[in-house]
């Protein structure tokens, strides 16, 4: 089947047909910059103007940089704060005369990596996280999604109040502060045990743009769970929105 998937970000909203068989897109990915400021009007209209372009009509599914429940916003990470307490799914499918499929962006990055990458066909938990300005996660019991973990904003042992784990552990903390490969993994060492710690899960994927260097940083995390890098990087929000679209991984 062929479907729309649609990736919101602070800086672009992106999308592409995808045939969901196979994972590959169908389509040019289309890139429009997020709109300033990123109220829920304005994006929405990026968002049709994208489905206009790819003369599309069909089923949606679109991932976002916020806690989803019942296709409301809970949170707004990125983007205008009017997002939160917004009836997102719904104003969509007003706007773009589509079905609609809402949900975080980790969590349908998190479901292209179960389908077609270095998930696919794990049973037990599955913990997927993504490496960036953030820490993105996701994850999966026995292929089945517990959404909206948002696990980037727990805290560490010894870490002042207040503080988020992503505060000292995101890519972009270690290219901010310079941090040697080194240093990094070992800040990435004590989430990882932390995380195990709670969830006990059988595989940890790590994504992210940095994850294509994970040789140089995954020597430093020792925990008890396989380690991997993610295979499908940054068209993972693409895919995973698309197969959500159809029911995948929910």
């Amino acid at each position: 089947m062929e479907v729309l998937g649609i990736d919101i970000g602070g800086s672009g909203v992106k999308g592409a047909i995808v045939d969901t068989e196979t994972g590959k897109f169908v389509t040019d990915r289309v890139r429009i910059d997020t709109p300033q400021p990123s109220t829920p009007e304005a994006v929405i209209g990026v968002m049709k103007e994208i489905v206009d372009t790819l003369n599309y009509s069909g089923p949606v599914g679109v991932g976002f940089p916020a806690v989803v429940l019942d296709g409301v916003l809970m949170s707004a990470a990125n983007v205008d704060q009017s997002w939160i307490s917004y009836p997102g799914q719904q104003k969509m499918e007003e706007r773009l005369g589509c079905k609609v499929t809402l949900l975080n962006d980790a969590d349908v990055a998190g479901i292209a990596e179960m389908r077609f990458g270095a998930g696919k066909g794990r049973r037990g938990v599955v913990m997927i996280f993504t490496l960036g300005t953030g820490i993105g996660s996701s994850m999966f019991v026995n292929g089945r999604i517990v959404p909206n973990t948002e696990l980037g904003h727990i805290y560490l042992p010894g870490q002042p109040l207040g503080q988020d784990a992503e505060d000292v552990t995101a890519s972009s903390v270690r290219t901010n502060e310079d941090l040697s490969w080194e240093a990094w993994g070992g800040r990435l060492n004590v989430y990882f045990n932390e995380i195990e710690k709670l969830f006990s899960p059988n595989l940890i994927i790590v994504g992210g743009g940095v994850s294509k260097k994970y040789e140089e940083f995954f020597p430093y995390i020792k925990v008890r769970a396989e380690l991997q890098p993610a295979q499908l990087r940054n068209k993972a929000g693409i895919v995973g929105a698309a197969l959500a679209a159809i029911g995948e991984g929910m």
